[in-house]
């Protein structure tokens, strides 16, 4: 199952009206009814398909982005480059620059 490219807070800010206990299919209804993205409909249509008492259920179960400020582009770069196993690609060292390794001379 993939993540969505959105943070917790957007979650939360597109289901600000919502009356709990909530299903998964009136959560994701109810975040289209108030103009949520595609990527905030996508984390919701993500959760188990239960019923969620409040916010903090919801914040526990969205599976977002741990770093959504990446770009595509930076993603796919630490894809390519790969990484120690074990660690989330958003953890993974960058290489020093040549400037950075004059400051650490």
């Amino acid at each position: 199952m993939s993540t969505a490219h959105t943070s917790v807070a957007e979650v939360l800010g597109a289901l600000e009206g919502v009356a709990y206990p909530a299903g998964k299919d009136r959560l994701v209804a109810a975040a289209r009814q108030a103009g949520a993205s595609e990527e905030v409909v996508k984390a919701l249509r993500g959760m188990p398909a239960e019923e969620y008492t409040g916010r903090d259920d919801v914040a526990r179960s969205v599976r977002v982005d741990p770093d959504p400020g990446r770009t595509a582009a930076r993603r796919g770069q630490q894809v390519r480059r790969g990484g120690k196993p074990g660690f989330a690609q958003h953890l993974w060292e960058e290489p020093k620059t040549l400037i950075h390794e004059e400051f650490d001379r």
